[in-house]
């Protein structure tokens, strides 16, 4: 599953095709996957896949076939409606998600204190990129900040330690009229389909039965749902496979995942947050702001986001070489690319992490909010 993110486009126009079912919705196109039968070739669009196979994307389904087989088996052959209902679409359980609610009066005037986005900006119903940084200006956290209402938040992390952030969070509350919770009574589930009704920023529903989130980018569509823990909805078994690939796509959108040792490390700038509309340097004051405000105006910034496919294995915070010299290193991997932070002026020589060759991949559009 997590390879078809790399799909081609381009088909041969006499294969002949049949149409299987898939657990995802496109919008305005049948939601089928067409099995490719016979060895064709994919033209300038083929790419080889895991294990042998190819896939080629186009507008309401995918094309594959088998490198070494003549025929492809078809499985669970039905006929297929030209429009699928929504209500078919397979959720999994993101498993790596977790969530903290901050809720009372103050829970808005303390959220803009602590954190980097404008919430006082940010309506209800909606939601936004931020995070959550040192003194210094460095990364603690970033997440999605939703706006439930006037006094209700809801923070979606998505590299956990929830109780941690929720715990050291608790230390500034002081007199604000605030409570800060760790949300185990609700779950977040995810597919890789068109939302049912939210759209960008704007989130649709309510947590008492399902959150939708618009989670896609320009090319690639993502639907988030956050339930209770027991909620009657269909869903696919808690599924590693979607987490992985949901993964992948973070880091092909520019979304930075850090694991504790890449923590309080990099400033918003470095981690691309720009991008994602994550920060601002024209609200009050919180932690970093001095830093981020600076480094945005005087035009400072020295290194940011480099998305690279990996040929080889890689940990966070390994190298990135060029030409036998250290370049940068790597702020987040997933299951063969990794986010580097790199030196804005560069060579367009050829990269290297741990020997093996590293190759620079453009960033997708679209996930800023």
């Amino acid at each position: 599953m997590p390879r078809w993110l790399n799909a081609g486009s381009e088909i041969d126009a006499a294969s002949v095709f049949l149409p299987i079912t898939v657990a995802h919705r496109i919008k305005s196109a049948a939601a089928t996957v067409f099995l490719l039968l016979g060895r064709h070739a994919f033209g300038r669009g083929r790419r080889r896949i895991q294990r042998g196979f190819s896939f080629g994307v186009g507008s309401g389904g995918c094309l594959a076939y088998h490198q070494d087989s003549r025929n492809a088996q078809i499985l669970d052959l039905v006929h297929v409606p030209d429009n699928l209902s929504p209500d078919l679409v397979a959720y999994a359980l993101l498993e790596d998600r977790q969530l903290v609610s901050l809720s009372g009066p103050d829970a808005v005037t303390f959220a803009q204190a602590q954190f980097s986005s404008d919430v006082a900006a940010l309506s209800d119903s909606h939601w936004h990129w931020s995070a959550w940084l040192t003194a210094k200006g460095r990364t603690i956290a970033v997440f999605q900040l939703i706006r439930l209402s006037s006094d209700a938040l809801l923070l979606v992390l998505a590299d956990g330690d929830a109780d941690a952030i929720a715990s050291q969070l608790q230390r500034f509350v002081f007199r604000r009229k605030v409570k800060i919770t760790r949300r185990e009574d609700l779950q977040v589930r995810a597919a890789f389909a068109a939302p049912q009704a939210a759209v960008g920023a704007t989130v649709a529903g309510s947590l008492e039965e399902m959150l939708e989130l618009d989670l896609g980018g320009t090319s690639l569509l993502r639907v988030m749902c956050i339930t209770p823990t027991e909620a009657d909805l269909k869903t696919a078994d808690a599924d590693a496979a979607l987490t992985a690939a949901w993964r992948q796509a973070d880091l092909r959108l520019g979304l930075p995942r850090l694991v504790p040792n890449q923590r309080e490390h990099w400033t918003p700038q470095q981690l691309g947050l720009d991008r994602l509309n994550g920060y601002s340097v024209r609200k009050g004051c919180y932690p970093g702001q001095e830093i981020v405000a600076r480094t945005h105006f005087l035009g400072k910034a020295k290194r940011a986001l480099q998305l690279l496919q990996l040929s080889a294995p890689a940990e966070p915070g390994a190298s990135v070489e060029q030409d036998g010299s250290v370049l940068g290193s790597i702020a987040s991997v997933a299951d063969g690319l990794a986010l580097a932070v790199l030196p804005l002026e560069t060579s367009d020589g050829a990269l290297s992490v741990g020997g093996a060759p590293a190759q620079r991949l453009p960033l997708h559009d679209g996930l800023a909010r």
